[in-house]
């Protein structure tokens, strides 16, 4: 059974959702075609799912340029938001970064990311950890694991200059930590308690808290750890909390943030409010958006950061052998350009290594982008049976093609035919 223990990266120890990004981290995400020689990092992860977290905050809650690459001389995935050969550009950026955004710790790493094959890593450089302020090297990754069980926390420290993040362990006997509590928020504790509803078994994933008097959301909070809830100050203190994990049906809980009750809701010892969410599969006629499967610009590659929201989609097709499923294709606009798809035979579906280049309409780039899904399941034992194929180009996008949230246009659905 899985249970969640985090730890704090020492550095970065509360998030401000309202912190600006500077100039060159409000570019439209997600464009990078190739890394150049340094890169504005904002954050080192032990684990890909919280590389995944991270990014999703600085590129979602924040609009910031976010990707994430392994860099293959630490093993740590690294987060970056620029990617340039010039050397001073990335100075400057990094330490505007720490001046004017919340990630007060940012620095510049010179060398390869996202090259974990043995033959590329035969011609990977040490690579350099650059501290903006001073313009010298940090020096080597130092990781230090703590046993399961032990109270004590994880770090992964860059002699200095470190991020905070959240892990999850397979640890039976570990329970939620608050080790990130004080550090002088306000709010109330809760604990967001994801399950799944037939078994029981935890599933990781966040929760969104609604401030229902003025229809906003308040912020987005890690599941299955302790947490704190600010007061929504409004008339009512009414709250909806909403988890929409990937795989499972929607969930809304509404409650009173000053007295909360409802079924399952209860106060643990430690005075943290526990709220029960239990998530049902999708079901026939259902219809899943993959909020976190971002391709490549004018690829029908996906980013490295898509990783975990497709193992997901096999888990779930593994898990229940009656699913067959459509994929649908989304682009953000309609008019036609250059295609980037895998090279003949290839099975690298998350990287432009190798890769071929031609022109086509957005529906065929839309059809690309679902196909590269149904490959890697073929490619992971489920059966062509069991998957269609739907391409709509830019015949139905959730927002204009030209507004500040256009990016969202290009996604995939998963319909659920038969389960």
């Amino acid at each position: 059974m899985k249970t969640f223990k985090f730890f704090t990266l020492v550095g970065i120890i509360s998030i401000s959702l309202n912190a600006q990004p500077t100039t060159a981290a409000r570019r439209q995400p997600f464009q990078f075609d190739e890394l150049k020689n340094y890169v504005v990092v904002i954050g080192a992860f032990k684990y890909q799912h919280n590389a995944t977290r991270f990014t999703r905050h600085a590129s979602g809650d924040l609009h910031m340029n976010a990707q994430f690459e392994m860099n293959p001389n630490r093993n740590l995935y690294y987060v970056y938001v620029l990617s340039t050969d010039d050397r001073t550009v990335a100075i400057t950026e990094a330490r505007k970064l720490r001046s004017e955004s919340e990630f007060t710790d940012t620095w510049v790493y010179n060398g390869s990311l996202g090259k974990t094959d043995a033959a590329s890593l035969n011609n990977v450089s040490e690579g350099v950890d650059i501290n903006p302020v001073t313009e010298k090297s940090i020096g080597l990754v130092s990781q230090q694991d703590t046993p399961a069980g032990s109270t004590q926390t994880e770090s992964t420290n860059l002699q200095g200059i470190v991020s905070a993040a959240t892990t999850v362990e397979d640890n039976s006997t570990a329970q939620p930590q608050a080790t990130s509590l004080d550090d002088g928020t306000e709010g109330k504790r809760f604990i967001f308690k994801l399950s799944r509803a037939d078994d029981l078994k935890p599933v990781e994933g966040d929760v969104d808290v609604i401030d229902s008097d003025r229809s906003r959301k308040m912020a987005t909070y890690k599941a299955n750890v302790v947490v704190k809830v600010a007061d929504p100050a409004s008339k009512s203190d009414n709250v909806s909390m909403i988890c929409e994990v990937f795989g499972y049906r929607k969930v809304q809980r509404d409650m009173n943030y000053v007295n909360p009750e409802g079924e399952g809701i209860q106060t643990d010892e430690q005075g943290s409010v526990v709220v029960p969410f239990e998530l049902t599969r999708l079901q026939k006629g259902d219809i899943a958006v993959m909020y976190n499967v971002y391709y490549f610009k004018d690829a029908s590659l996906m980013r490295p950061e898509s990783r975990y929201e497709v193992g997901s989609l096999l888990d779930m097709l593994k898990e229940n052998p009656k699913y067959k499923i459509r994929i649908h294709g989304h682009t953000n606009g309609g008019s036609a350009g250059k295609i980037i798809s895998p090279a003949k035979d290839s099975k690298d579906y998350f990287s432009l290594s190798n890769t071929n280049e031609g022109v086509g309409t957005a529906k065929a780039l839309s059809e690309e982008r679902a196909k590269i899904i149904r490959d890697y399941m073929l490619d992971n034992g489920i059966s062509a049976d069991r998957m269609e194929i739907k391409a709509w180009g830019g015949k139905r996008p959730v927002h204009d093609k030209n507004s500040a949230r256009a990016q969202e246009n290009v996604r995939v659905e998963i319909e659920i035919l038969e389960d």
